[in-house]
């Protein structure tokens, strides 16, 4: 199994941090967002994982280098200059990606997830597998509702809850889309209108979408007070 990061977004919202530092390389106690991830995929065994970039791309593969630290061997995947967006980000990584399902996991991240729980096969037609949790406060009303095992959407009658940013993905699903700047919002919709995504809601656990300094912050005071998180 491979695994891809997500790490070209621009992290505008990040500004000043962000005008010399790719986002996924931002620290937090003492570590870039994006190690976080690299040493949790190696303890669960993967060995190859494809990381795309766009602003200050090269920073990310002089800081990371080829992964052999970990013990992985990491594809990089540049992106013309504003990125591809999600969806358009893996089209462009696909030919890396092989023919298997793969994890896809956003790099402003960070969470104490278990990724040893996460799913490692799609049934039937299934095209991913996302990972949810509990609504934070910058996304209280959530983004989709989960349904027997199944992403559906929200409504009123239905409690919603928040992409985690991991996921497992079916390589055929991106198969013959054209490489353009696209989101995977519009892929998700289309798929849950065909009851083709599975789900799962992780409750117990710490995440952060890092999208703001201040978010940046209070993730630092959480690692630094508590010892074992990480």
């Amino acid at each position: 199994m491979k695994a891809m990061i997500l790490a070209a977004g621009r992290g505008q919202r990040m500004r000043p941090l962000t005008d010399k530092t790719p986002k996924p390389l931002l620290t937090v106690n003492g570590t870039p967002l994006i190690e976080y991830h690299l040493q949790k995929l190696a303890q669960q065994g993967i060995r190859e994982v494809v990381i795309n970039h766009a602003w200050l791309g090269e920073q990310i593969e002089n800081t990371l280098g080829d992964g052999s630290r970990w013990g992985l061997t990491i594809h990089y995947s540049p992106e013309p200059e504003g990125g591809l967006e999600t969806a358009g980000g893996i089209i462009n990584a696909l030919p890396m990606l092989g023919e298997q399902p793969f994890w896809v996991i956003n790099g402003d991240i960070w969470t104490d997830i278990d990724f040893a729980g996460l799913p490692k096969r799609l049934e039937n037609e299934q095209l991913a597998h996302l990972i949810m949790v509990e609504n934070p406060e910058h996304n209280t009303a959530g983004d989709f509702a989960v349904v027997a095992g199944r992403l559906a959407p929200k409504s009123k009658q239905k409690r919603a809850y928040t992409y985690s940013g991991i996921g497992l993905y079916r390589p055929q699903w991106f198969v013959e889309k054209k490489v353009e700047k696209r989101a995977l919002r519009p892929l998700f919709e289309a798929a849950i209108a065909e009851q083709k995504i599975a789900a799962s809601v992780v409750l117990d656990c710490h995440w952060t979408d890092v999208g703001t300094p201040q978010r940046l912050e209070r993730l630092e005071q959480l690692l630094r007070g508590s010892h074992g998180l990480g």
